[in-house]
């Protein structure tokens, strides 16, 4: 079986390490520990690994967050990967620094990444892997804090929350969404 793996950011060196590119962040570090190469190409870079007879392509748009559907729509078509096996990984101001939820569907909670895939897919039915970042900013600060950089403190234990990410990644690739959120999701 065929899988997209998506993981939200924005293209370009002023973005990278912010917050918001934490979708890249896993997915370099997946594709890494395989030795894998993202490729240009269309709508993104792209990489393919295959993970016990599973195929996962893993893709990091090249649209800019806001207009992430456009990607996801192309690949998923190309690849011709059902929404059942489409996964999402995003930014979460909600949820504390490394704090890591998957859920089959919901809404974009401000979001535009995923505001932009459900609009662009006609449903908010697709896994999200939400990747907390925290909310410790100043009234009015949000879209700074969002596309600033972590802090030392959460440098600390990124690679291990990153790590248990590309975990959650197979484990949905190869169990299951509900084996997967009942396994991991209180970690």
């Amino acid at each position: 079986m065929k899988y997209l793996i998506v993981g939200l950011g924005n293209i370009g060196n002023e973005y990278a390490g912010t917050r918001h590119n934490i979708g890249f962040r896993v997915l370099d570090a997946l594709a890494k520990a395989s030795n894998l190469v993202f490729e240009d190409k269309r709508y993104g870079a792209v990489a393919s690994l295959s993970l016990k007879g599973q195929q996962l392509v893993l893709l990091k748009p090249s649209t800019y967050m806001n207009l992430s559907g456009n990607a996801v729509r192309y690949w998923m078509n190309k690849e011709n990967v059902p929404l059942e096996r489409i996964l999402v990984v995003v930014d979460d101001l909600a949820l504390p620094f490394g704090a890591l939820r998957m859920k089959p569907s919901g809404s974009d909670a401000g979001h535009n990444g995923l505001k932009n895939i459900a609009s662009v897919l006609g449903t908010q039915a697709y896994a999200r892997l939400r990747f907390g970042i925290g909310n410790d900013f100043p009234r009015g600060e949000q879209i700074g804090f969002v596309l600033g950089q972590f802090t030392e403190e959460d440098l600390e234990t990124m690679d291990e929350r990153v790590g248990l990410a590309c975990k959650m990644i197979k484990s949905f690739c190869l169990a299951g969404i509900q084996i997967t959120m009942n396994q991991f999701n209180k970690k």
